[in-house]
């Protein structure tokens, strides 16, 4: 007889619909479900001494233990959180399925060693074999008498249609479909008739398009319930009905939604298939206790992993804040529209170190402080460059300082020793103390001169530490087009006008930019360097606007500019020999900008100094 007691008679009980406390039973196999893709999913064979059922999905979430070995053949389990589902069985009526949410293994398969008992397997239909002799009873609740299921029964009393009130200031959304509630995890293109309740996590804003097919809108956003997470998009008329209406972090019930395989491309959301808002689709608000309900799940990757993974996979972060950049503005060779964007470096237990770009508003409003911890649900990887890096795109989840376990455990290690050591950076071939904060390699300004840098067809970029000595204050800036995207020099009419040429229009008005000379210097030399508007601005720490107020009042202007003067930066800079009027001369221009962290520029030398002493 064993030692380990399995709750027998559990999974005849669960498999009718009833409830069991924490059932212990055993895990005889497992298989990975035929086209999950990416994102793994597993049957398995589990058995409770007396039956055996195959009809079990373990949740997601749980991959790691089976992945990793922990959770082998002849384990015994105690099944702490569990739903069921009822799903179509291909043609031959509904079959109910187990989803294991949360578990503890009480003994490994190595410690077991065999199977326990003489299961039998528990019949598809769902009566017990005439055959089969009765298990012992099991301390269980009955069926009739058990807590409600995921699938909204008392056990295996009458389902009665599920209505949700709905609030008056979301009339347009309709009363879900009878039926059952289903966990995110039973869902295929097989199913039509289900209602799902989820949290939406994220939300993306509406992003409009136009082709030779025509023109329209859509949103997407990640629901989330205890079995699982799944993306949705709603077009153009769906698209401008749910949208003010679907709010984040809400929990919503919502059916008949049309399921297809999902696009790994472009979403990192653990789940096969996704959906797609119709015009039969049906949302309405939840009002019950919805606590049991997760906010977000993430499936992190370690930046030391990431080479490891197919680079057009979207994936899941995190990291503690080491370095901040400057926002770069740049003109999109696509689309000539002005962008802007933000890198920055976090750095994970592995004592790796990563460039994470952000664009856009998100990129300008940046303004975390480093030894923060970020975690980012969706970031699109890149090699540029000949390393690995990422960019959080318009769908991704960005959340600082999360209260999840991971963070807690990263923040734990960047305290007591990340801080201080010294990390692997992978965003770059040429880097030179990890954690400085860039993606392009060190130079000194005899160097940039000394290696004939910017002398190929493509601009070269570099970083370096240097002084501002002299600022050009004269001409420094201009009148620049009032229109969007425009940054022509426009033309004073005299007569309150103002004419781009490149827009072919008058304005009534211009816009103030700054286009500065500045000198740097180190210890290696000097090099005149060319400032545009967000440089310029984070160099003088003042709007172009503001100066551009005071530009005529010349005592003013000289005391910003020697504020500015002396001043130490980490600057990246855009190499390239131009030649204009037959003279050829080279023309450097500052990407961004920081502040010198001292003791990160400190690491670096030391870096340097035992590389060059055969040290590292």
């Amino acid at each position: 007889m064993s030692k380990w007691q399995l709750t027998e008679g559990a999974l005849a009980t669960i498999m009718r619909g009833g409830t069991v406390e924490d059932p212990v039973m055993q895990i005889l196999g497992s298989k990975r479900i035929a086209g999950a893709g990416s994102s793994e999913r597993y049957r398995l064979l589990v058995s409770d001494g007396c039956h055996l059922n195959s009809f079990a999905m373990l949740a997601t979430q749980l991959n790691d233990k089976l992945t990793s070995g922990e959770l082998s053949d002849y384990s015994v389990v105690r099944m702490n959180r569990l739903i069921t589902s009822m799903v179509n069985n291909g043609g031959r009526g509904e079959k109910r399925v187990m989803i294991i949410l949360d578990l503890t293994i009480l003994a490994k398969g190595t410690e077991v060693g065999a199977k326990i008992g003489n299961p039998v397997a528990f019949p598809e239909g769902g009566s017990s074999a005439a055959a089969t002799p009765a298990p012992p009873k099991p301390a269980i609740t009955s069926p009739a008498q058990s807590r409600p299921q995921a699938n909204g029964t008392m056990g295996s009393a009458p389902t009665q249609p599920m209505r949700p009130p709905v609030r008056n200031n979301t009339a347009q959304l309709s009363s879900p479909a009878d039926g059952h509630i289903f966990p995110i995890a039973s869902l295929s293109p097989y199913q039509n008739k289900w209602v799902i309740k989820a949290r939406v996590v994220n939300k993306t804003p509406v992003k409009t398009w136009s082709n030779a097919r025509g023109e329209g809108k859509l949103f997407s956003m990640e629901l989330v319930d205890e079995s699982g997470e799944i993306r949705a998009t709603a077009f153009k008329e769906q698209c401008d009905k749910f949208y003010d209406l679907i709010e984040v972090d809400r929990v919503y019930f919502i059916s008949r939604c049309q399921l297809k395989p999902a696009n790994k491309k472009f979403t990192s959301v653990n789940n096969d298939y996704e959906m797609t808002f119709t015009g039969e689709t049906t949302v309405v608000p939840c009002h019950e206790d919805v606590t049991d309900i997760p906010h977000i799940t993430f499936n992190f990757i370690p930046l030391n992993k990431l080479a490891d993974t197919d680079l057009s996979a979207i994936v899941d972060v995190i990291g503690v804040l080491k370095a901040t950049g400057g926002v770069e503005v740049f003109t999109a060779r696509t689309t000539n529209r002005e962008m802007k964007k933000r890198e920055i470096t976090i750095v994970d237990q592995s004592n790796t170190a990563m460039a994470l770009t952000l664009w856009g508003e998100q990129a300008e409003e940046f303004s975390e402080t480093p030894g923060t911890v970020l975690a980012v649900k969706g970031v699109k990887q890149s090699d540029f460059g000949g390393g690995r890096s990422a960019s959080v795109l318009m769908s991704s989840t960005l959340q600082v300082n999360p209260d999840i376990p991971e963070a807690h455990r990263l923040r734990g290690w960047y305290d007591s020793v990340g801080h201080s050591q010294e990390h692997v950076n992978i965003s770059a071939k040429q880097m030179g103390a990890a954690g400085s904060g860039g993606l392009t390699s060190w130079a000194t300004l005899l160097e940039i001169r000394d290696k004939q840098m910017g002398s190929g067809e493509k601009p070269d970029y570099c970083q370096t530490k240097a002084t501002i000595t002299t600022i050009r204050s004269e001409n420094c800036m201009y009148m620049s087009c009032a229109g969007e995207n425009c940054n022509k020099k426009v033309i004073d009419m005299n007569n309150g006008m103002y004419r781009c040429e490149k827009c072919n229009r008058d304005y009534p008005g211009f816009k103030y930019r700054f286009l500065m000379s500045v000198c740097i210097g180190d210890w290696s030399g000097q090099q005149w360097v060319t400032c545009f508007q967000d440089t310029a601005e984070a160099l003088l720490d003042m709007k172009a606007e503001q100066f551009g107020e005071i530009f005529s009042d010349k005592a003013q202007v000289q005391s910003i500019v020697n504020n500015a003067t002396f001043k130490s930066f980490i600057f990246k800079l855009r190499v390239k020999f131009e030649t204009f009027n037959d003279e050829t001369r080279l023309k450097v221009v500052v990407m961004n900008l920081r502040p010198v962290d001292v003791r990160e520029y400190c690491m670096k030398m030391i870096s340097e100094i035992k590389t060059a002493n055969g040290m590292s």
